[in-house]
């Protein structure tokens, strides 16, 4: 059955799956175009690759269902760098067949993701794991962040804080199409807040907003996503979904 992706602007759709530890499963790899199948032979740890290659995988597979056409036939590529310009660091794009949607790809430990909308998506998911978070604390969180975050009680508590701080700056960073290339100290995220936060990414020639919120995945793992605030006048309507 073909999926249809609302015409509406406000809406964004994200699908997360579970990658295991290896082997990398043939059916996956033979839907990856060769370089990324030379990416993937060159990851040291199977574990990585086998993420990597289920991820690309499963983003073929459900564009395909949105867009009509079979999984190996799905282009994928990226977009220039808005900073610099250059086609090799910039969003990821579907390039064939020739679509109006904007994608963002996401992989961790045990997780991936796929955020597809008509405006700029980013997508995060990172795995719920210690971080030494006083260390990272002064380069990655603004002064409020720090408060937050530093004030919650240790433990899962402190890093789950730092987590959405985290993801909700990778989700943001990458819809405006830079990554963590930014100053990642300078990224409001308003951690404090639950629901829909608008956040100000200082990239010029992007939007000057953007809408980001947490993904409900499992607790394994944390996510965020985000799309331009002007977008959907900061309510942000996310479609979330589990992809076998």
């Amino acid at each position: 059955m073909t999926l249809i992706l609302e015409p509406d602007t406000a809406v964004a759709h994200a699908w997360w799956w579970r990658t295991g530890d290896g082997p990398i499963d043939p059916a996956d790899l033979a839907l990856l175009s060769k370089d990324e199948r030379d990416r993937a032979a060159r990851f040291v740890h199977v574990r990585t690759a086998v993420g990597y290659v289920a991820g690309r995988a499963a983003s073929r597979r459900i564009l395909s269902e949105l867009l009509d056409v079979p999984p190996a036939e799905i282009g994928l590529g990226r977009r220039p760098c808005p900073g610099c310009g250059d086609p090799l660091h910039g969003p990821p794009a579907v390039l064939h067949p020739d679509s109006p949607l904007w994608i963002s790809i996401s992989h961790t430990d045990g997780c991936g993701m796929l955020a597809v909308a008509r405006v700029p998506v980013g997508v995060d998911v990172e795995v719920v794991r210690e971080f030494p978070i006083e260390e990272l604390a002064p380069a990655t969180l603004t002064e409020s962040e720090r408060r937050v975050v530093l004030g919650a009680p240790g433990g899962d508590a402190r890093t789950q804080a730092f987590l959405r701080c985290w993801t909700r700056k990778e989700a943001v960073l990458k819809a405006v199409g830079v990554g963590i290339t930014t100053d990642l100290s300078a990224v409001e995220t308003r951690p404090e807040s639950s629901g829909p936060a608008v956040v100000a990414a200082g990239v010029p020639g992007t939007p000057e907003s953007w809408t980001v919120t947490d993904l409900a995945v499992p607790g394994t793992w944390a996510a965020a996503i985000s799309v331009p605030a002007e977008a959907d006048g900061g309510h942000l309507d996310v479609r979330l979904h589990e992809h076998a």
